[in-house]
């Protein structure tokens, strides 16, 4: 077997990505990969075992990255001692770092949202990293509800509220031919926005 390299894995996904960008995910087949790619399909196959695997690297390559580091900062004991606002803040701000990339991410994502109805698509998109920022959320939300800073019980619910309200003006992107260009300034803009009102909705405002 020929020796695995981190170079020509980051060639693949790269490769791979350019054709489910062009094609999606359904018509998208591992000899066009392959050969997107210039290796063989046995090389392919070295690094993915199918289709699906190859999906979902790259969306953790492009896409939900962004979601597993803000996971990951909710979860570091640097961010333990943070109130409720400020650690929603950098979540946020972490969730919409996507709106500041090069748009490969949210392309990735209109072909979850076309291709859900009718394959695995989007089971394998949630698995990529979703689920991962989500429980992340909602052991924050479950703290905070303990404590008294939260009204309700559900901390499940309360996260996906506020994952709603962040990516409330990102939406409207999907239906645009062209993609505009978000600074660091815009989108803390648009996730204090989103902080505020979920919590003069969520907050508990009697203690």
């Amino acid at each position: 077997m020929r020796t695995l390299t981190e170079q020509k894995k980051n060639e693949i996904l790269t490769s791979a990505s350019s054709v489910f960008l062009e094609q999606g995910y359904e018509r998208a087949s591992m000899d066009g990969v392959a050969k997107q790619a210039g290796c063989s399909k046995a090389t392919l196959y070295n690094y993915f075992p199918s289709k699906e695997s190859l999906f979902e690297a790259v969306v953790r390559s492009f896409s939900t990255h962004y979601l597993t580091r803000a996971a990951d900062e909710l979860r570091s004991s640097d961010n333990a001692a943070l109130g409720l606002t400020d650690k929603l803040q950098r979540f946020g701000e972490g969730m919409l770092g996507v709106m500041m990339s090069d748009w490969k991410a949210l392309q990735l994502y209109r072909i979850v949202v076309g291709e859900a109805g009718h394959s695995d698509i989007g089971e394998l998109f949630y698995e990529s990293g979703v689920r991962e920022s989500m429980n992340a959320l909602t052991a924050v939300m479950a703290h905070h509800i303990e404590n008294g800073e939260l009204s309700g019980s559900n901390a499940a619910q309360r996260a996906k509220q506020f994952s709603a309200l962040v990516k409330a003006e990102a939406d409207e992107l999907f239906l645009l031919r062209k993609l505009p260009v978000y600074t660091q300034s815009e989108v803390i803009t648009m996730v204090e926005s989103a902080v505020d009102l979920f919590l003069k909705g969520a907050g508990n405002h009697r203690i």
